[in-house]
């Protein structure tokens, strides 16, 4: 049987790195501007780094890290949500891994449970069903976290229990879309940006055709890419391809897996148990409007926000923290003045250094690969 290693060799084979990078080096000099390519999604950044693909790149072709993964955009109100909900009595909590430590304004999931709160970090949502069987005494509250790809795990958590008549299960929904983010990286006034790597597992839910409209209005490349070296690398070599032509189109590199129009089991699933809400505020990006999903009315009886009052006052960052800039794609994390210093991933202070997909956390981990970037 062949091994993961084995699977993923042909998709990191340096000499077709190599190679690809000669014929953007070749093509760069033909390019009519500078080309700012943004890497919408943390695993595309953790790529680039771990590989050291920047040592890559002529002088012509520069990586901008983007709003990375849905725990680095979470903001610090959500994470005192959470904690709030965990010291509620006879509440377990539960989340997917990486949110337990991601800091709020009160410390972090982790430090609730070290003062005493049921907090129980989940590999796969739907082991909340599990929890709350085993516990019909007691409130289990799943804290949804996630952009299009895990929505439809929500969707099937609530679906089951439904199904199963588990009463004792509520959500608190944190579901939070692509595309609008990048509307707002693009409206910020010192963008740099002129392209865009989309993030693959995104679009095998909802298809590539979800970023059209970017390109469309804002007239800039923008290919979905896979997540190994190979894939980046090829993703960048068909955006530099399309400015030297003179286009600028949605292509997909990630043929293996996306379509233009998705997942439609997926994407009706979660069609049924969430809706568009008006606004999200995002950490780093602000208040954005239809950026973020909620529970439909009839689905009330399952939402945690509705059903506990909680304080939805927005909180800042710390002041010394820079996530919100490079959140933005103005700052590397390399500019910020306690990176390294008093922010590592022992001892976090921003979310884009406690997420194992967060620029910071790339950057600190493979810092010896990328001196020079």
């Amino acid at each position: 049987m062949l091994s993961l290693d084995d699977l993923y060799r042909g998709f990191r084979e340096p000499e077709v790195i190599r190679a690809m990078a000669g014929e953007i080096r070749a093509l760069a000099p033909r390019l009519p501007e500078p080309l700012r390519v943004m890497e919408v999604c943390g695993g595309h950044t953790h790529t680039i780094m771990k590989f050291g693909l920047t040592q890559l790149l002529p002088p012509e072709v520069e990586f901008i890290h983007g709003p990375g993964c849905p725990v680095c955009v979470m903001p610090k109100e959500r994470i005192d949500q959470a904690i709030a909900l965990a010291e509620q009595p006879g509440v377990i909590l539960t989340t997917l891994g990486d949110m337990i430590r991601v800091p709020g304004s009160r410390g972090s999931l982790a430090q609730c449970r070290a003062r005493g709160a049921d907090v129980s970090p989940l590999y796969d949502p739907l082991d909340a069903l599990a929890i709350a069987r085993d516990n019909p005494q007691r409130t289990v509250i799943f804290f949804a976290i996630g952009f299009e790809t895990t929505t439809p795990m929500s969707a099937a958590l609530l679906a089951e229990a439904e199904r199963l008549g588990i009463d004792n299960l509520l959500l608190h929904i944190n579901h939070v879309l692509v595309p609008p983010a990048i509307e707002a990286v693009m409206a910020e006034p010192a963008c740099r940006v002129n392209a865009f790597i989309g993030p693959s597992h995104v679009s095998v839910i909802t298809g590539a055709e979800i970023y059209r409209p970017i390109v469309q209005r804002y007239r800039l490349p923008l290919v979905v890419s896979g997540f190994e070296p190979v894939d980046v690398m090829e993703a960048l070599l068909m955006l530099v391809r399309q400015r030297v032509a003179g286009r600028c189109d949605l292509e997909v590199q990630y043929r293996r897996a996306v379509t233009a129009e998705g997942n439609r089991l997926a994407r009706e699933l979660v069609a049924r148990y969430f809706e568009l809400r008006e606004h999200f505020r995002w950490r780093g990006l602000g208040d954005i409007p239809a950026s973020a999903l909620r529970l439909r009315d009839e689905f009330a009886h399952r939402d945690a926000e509705r059903r506990f009052a909680l304080d939805q006052s927005p909180i800042e960052d710390h002041k010394a923290c820079q996530c919100a800039d490079i959140l933005r794609g103005l700052a590397k994390p390399s500019d910020c003045r306690v990176f390294g210093r008093g922010c590592d991933p022992s001892r976090p202070m921003g979310s884009c250094m406690v997420s194992s997909e967060g620029a910071c956390n790339a950057y600190y981990r493979y810092r010896g690969l990328n001196e020079d970037h």
